[in-house]
């Protein structure tokens, strides 16, 4: 079953608390925490507090996806807040083997994103270490993008790449996901679909999810 997991990036901060609890009515399975710094993307969001105060709202796993340069500097934090897995980005940490490490120490899933420019590749050396592989299908930074189709070749070269080690780590897939594009996106080999605007942008959550499992005949 493949897991869905609505990002609050683009849900009413007014009733934050609410939206949460509103993601696990509707039959979410994880539910997904942007934290931005305005330095690793173009962007400001939220920080621990916020994301402890999630936690409290709503009974679903929290999945912290941390756009912030030098994210090394705030695991612990982030995790003693709630967050069941934490991700970080390639790009934004200098030594990725000893961040991941850091994540799974302080315990919590490791994850690792990568945006669309980067390759799968650069993860080989770390990838039998991972919980998860998270990857981008939008410039990271903002909600409501289009999705970038070269993202399915990715998934697929990815998928390739931890059956080879035999890993067991899940594929998410961020960006421009909603019911019509998700099966595509799953039968490349994604785990994990992250549905931000397509999901708080609906006036029927539950529907979103409904119409998100037919498509994919689950």
């Amino acid at each position: 079953m493949t897991m869905l997991a609505p990002s609050v990036l683009s849900a009413d901060f007014l009733r934050l608390g609410e939206e949460a609890a509103a993601a696990a009515s509707a039959g979410a399975d994880l539910l997904h925490v942007d934290v931005m710094d305005g330095v690793f993307v173009p962007n400001i969001t939220i920080g621990p507090l916020v994301v402890k105060a999630l936690g409290r709202a709503s009974k679903l796993p929290l999945d912290v996806h941390l756009m912030i340069d030098r994210p090394e500097r705030y695991v612990t934090d982030f995790v003693q807040a709630g967050a069941a897995c934490l991700t970080v980005h390639e790009e934004a940490t200098v030594h990725l083997h000893r961040t991941v490490q850091q994540i799974k120490e302080a315990g919590a899933r490791a994850g690792v994103a990568i945006n669309p420019a980067t390759p799968v590749g650069v993860l080989a050396d770390v990838l039998a270490d991972l919980d998860m592989v998270l990857i981008m299908s939008v410039n990271p930074g903002f909600g409501g993008q289009a999705f970038i189709p070269q993202a399915l070749e990715k998934i697929k070269k990815l998928r390739q790449m931890l059956e080879a080690i035999g890993s067991k780590a899940i594929i998410g897939v961020d960006g421009g996901v909603k019911p019509g594009n998700a099966l595509k996106v799953v039968q490349a080999g994604a785990d994990m679909l992250v549905m931000g605007s397509a999901f708080y942008g609906s006036d029927d959550y539950a529907g979103v999810i409904r119409k998100t499992r037919e498509n994919l005949g689950e």
